[in-house]
């Protein structure tokens, strides 16, 4: 079995990736068993950033490694928030302040005006001097509602309608979520490539 740090110590994450991988070999621990502290994400892309955190655990880690980054892009912000998308609110975000931000910004934009895209970029490192990382991207499309709907999900879930589903993405549940998700496509298509490697 080989091992593989996961530069999160998110045990959603980690359940998610084991279950593609454990199949085929791959064992996924987060950084927290190895107390790696977390990246300082100061890069102006996902890519930048998860290429820091992957880089980051290798090193402290001595083990290869994955990481992602996230967030959500609007159309009539400028593809703002982005890679701020955690921080957007400012200093204390948290998600109910985010997205009430959110909607301040865009209420008088008119609904065909509104679409808005997840983002997820997974990089895997085979060691922190790794010249050709793996990287994998997935993105989500929808568009920002006009108030929040649905208890499920987390982020700007509340405030994301999902026209082929017909429903906010906070109303969908775990199983549905994680077939159709930024993260999952990204994370299959790194499978992939890590399983033929």
């Amino acid at each position: 079995m080989s091992r593989i740090v996961l530069a999160s110590g998110n045990a959603g994450k980690v359940r998610e990736i084991n279950k593609l991988l454990s199949d085929h070999g791959i064992e996924v621990v987060p950084q927290t068993e190895f107390d790696v502290p977390e990246a300082v994400e100061d890069g102006l892309t996902f890519v930048e950033n998860a290429l820091k955190k992957a880089r980051h655990a290798a090193k402290l880690t001595g083990l290869p490694a994955i990481a992602d980054d996230s967030g959500i892009e609007v159309d009539a912000l400028d593809k703002r928030p982005g890679i701020y998308s955690a921080r957007y609110s400012g200093e204390g975000a948290t998600d109910a302040k985010n997205n009430k931000k959110m909607l301040d910004e865009l209420k008088d934009v008119a609904e065909e005006n509104r679409g808005a895209r997840y983002w997820c970029v997974m990089v895997y490192l085979e060691n922190e001097n790794d010249p050709t990382p793996i990287i994998t991207q997935g993105t989500l499309e929808g568009r920002i509602m006009t108030a929040p709907q649905g208890e499920g999900g987390f982020g700007y879930d509340p405030i994301f309608w999902l026209p082929e589903q017909q429903c906010a993405a906070a109303e969908l549940s775990m199983e549905e979520k994680n077939k159709i998700s930024h993260r999952a496509i990204a994370l299959n298509a790194l499978a992939e490539k890590l399983i033929n490697k």
